[in-house]
């Protein structure tokens, strides 16, 4: 029960912290155009990459923690494996999709003359 409410903590410090940290001072009366657009869409990409990139970075905490302390349990130690191993398929998917969207407004800038 207590690794939920670890888990809890670390969604709730992440979704309240991350927008302090990750946001942009904002300049009023800009005109609209496509590298508005491509810039929006970068830092949205940006933030949401960060994000997940901590919630999978606290996963790992947990799951190495949960292996430390599992003291021989094989259900804690595999619980622990599976934590570990999903949370490293994530963060590679994330860094995947990060990429990949980088690339995608990249060419879409050069496609419609950023």
């Amino acid at each position: 029960m207590g690794s939920r409410k670890i888990h809890y903590f670390i969604t709730l410090l992440v979704s309240v912290a991350l927008p302090f940290i990750l946001s942009e001072p904002a300049f009023a009366a800009q005109v609209a155009g496509v590298s508005n657009v491509e810039g929006f869409i970068r830092n949205v990409i940006t933030v949401l990459a960060g994000l997940a990139g901590l919630v999978a970075t606290g996963f790992f905490v947990v799951g190495g923690f949960t292996y430390i302390t599992s003291s021989g349990n094989p259900e804690q130690l595999d619980k622990a494996k599976r934590t570990l191993t999903w949370s490293a398929i994530g963060l590679a998917i994330v860094i995947g999709a990060f990429i990949l969207a980088q690339i995608v407004t990249t060419l879409a800038t050069q496609a419609f003359g950023g």
